[in-house]
């Protein structure tokens, strides 16, 4: 490929440690260096990367170019408006070091603050409050994008010249171009502190009613399940942002109610046996996270660390499951096909795959997003290590469950589903590939999961 910019092979894998392939990575500066790039790049050659937080390869080009937005993370804070503009490459992680202080919050987050701003956008990340208030696209105001041609776009979705490329962007992956920068709404806060309510649910009905029940009151809600359980027992947190009269009933050390200081405990060695996570430790380890946690527990305060991002407190965590990697499966179901979580757990336990990381949330109504993943409904997320006897059998013939009852998988956690299955699940495919033609005519932008997927 012909590039003004030095290029440095690597072997490069996703979060779950899986499928590694090897590109030519190079990392820009400035706008000009991507552009000449794109303007000289062969037809499925490039796609974009930020921190690698995806667990299976939308962020892998075998055999081409990657290119490491990590320069493009300047981020500027509107105290006035309440927004942020940030290029693609700043981390949630730096973010929150600017605005928490400040009084404001992220509209979203996912379950880790090590994801980069264009990551956010391409996979449309979701988080504890898309019940109430979406995916992060629903508050992204407007995208700086270079299309397959090198050209610079700024797209929001209110323009009617744009919309249809801002929301093929959102959730696209980054097959729709390079995004660059982005200005999203923040939300106001006044501490940096969660208000959390916890109860305990001893099966897997009563849970979910619970979660149902609440979905009105909560602006945050998630479940951890207990997946080796045969009836299905969790615990569910639930709260908001805490504000200054409990801030100060909780007689807090510090004398800022904003403070914010996320760190890591520890990291996990490179090296594991690839059986430390086998039904007996994670069995052992789910007896012991549900009975620490307290049967029925109504404001207690928080940090922002271990309510939203509480695995950021290991780094390189990923490393647990040992040299052949995990995957996780995460699909999303109306309402009418809840049972579907029991069944998936079900599956899981009959093959003895181990899962301590398993996480029940509820959606809200969907976006215009073609290839957003959230829609009104349950979704369910269970990692498992990649190496289970039966796995990937257990898993297609869970995949058409899912895909029966009008749900689909995630692509920022997908890993193996086929293009049969991708393409029956979007309905929105033909609307983003007609987008993505438009922005990218020589299709320029390719992954290893577009490859998989036929896209």
């Amino acid at each position: 490929m012909t590039s003004c910019l030095p290029a440095k092979e690597q072997s490069l894998t996703g979060w779950g440690c899986t499928d590694a392939t090897n590109a030519e990575v190079v990392r820009p500066e400035r706008l000009d260096q991507i552009s000449h790039l794109l303007q000289n790049a062969p037809p499925r050659s490039v796609i974009s990367r930020g921190l690698g937080r995806a667990y299976g390869n939308p962020a892998q080009c075998e055999a081409g170019s990657v290119i490491d937005l990590s320069q493009f993370n300047h981020i500027q804070l509107d105290s006035e408006n309440g927004t942020l503009l940030a290029g693609s490459g700043a981390s949630l992680d730096a973010i929150l070091q600017v605005i928490v202080p400040a009084g404001f919050f992220l509209p979203v987050t996912p379950g880790t603050r090590f994801v980069t701003v264009g990551g956010a956008i391409a996979a449309d990340v979701h988080g504890k409050n898309h019940h109430r208030e979406g995916s992060f696209a629903n508050h992204v105001l407007e995208v700086r994008l270079l299309d397959g041609e090198g050209h610079e776009h700024l797209l929001t979705p209110n323009n009617p010249t744009t919309s249809a490329a801002f929301w093929a962007t959102c959730g696209g992956m980054g097959l729709t171009g390079v995004i660059v920068e982005a200005r999203f709404q923040l939300i106001p806060i006044t501490t940096s502190l969660i208000s959390v309510d916890t109860q305990r649910y001893g099966d897997l009905e009563n849970l979910m009613a619970a979660m149902v029940e609440g979905d009105d009151h909560y602006r945050y809600s998630v479940a951890w399940v207990d997946s080796l359980h045969g009836p299905g027992r969790g615990v569910l947190t639930r709260g908001d942002h805490a504000n200054l009269d409990q801030w100060k009933d909780q007689n807090s050390a510090s004398d800022n109610p904003l403070f914010y200081d996320p760190k890591a405990l520890g990291t996990a060695p490179s090296l594991l046996p690839g059986g430390l996570l086998n039904n007996w430790t994670v069995r052992a380890f789910n007896e012991a996270w549900f009975r620490k946690a307290p049967r029925s527990r109504q404001g207690e305060l928080q940090a922002i660390t271990p309510f939203f991002h509480p695995l950021d407190g290991v780094n390189n965590w990923n490393r647990i499951y040992g040299p052949s990697g995990f995957l996780q499966y995460q699909f999303v179901v109306p309402d009418s096909a809840g049972d579907l979580v029991s069944r998936c757990l079900g599956a899981l336990r009959k093959i003895g795959a181990p899962s301590f990381l398993t996480v029940l949330k509820r959606f809200g109504e969907a976006n215009q997003g073609p290839l957003s993943f959230p829609m009104p409904g349950w979704t369910l997320a269970a990692d498992v290590p990649a190496a289970v006897p039966g796995l990937m059998e257990t898993l297609d013939e869970l995949d058409q469950l899912v895909a029966d009852a009008g749900g689909r998988l995630y692509l920022a956690k997908d890993s193996r589903q086929s293009a049969a299955m991708f393409a029956r699940s979007y309905p929105g495919l033909e609307a983003w590939k007609r987008e993505r033609d438009q922005l990218d005519p020589r299709h320029v932008f390719e992954s290893d999961l577009s490859r998989r997927l036929a896209i």
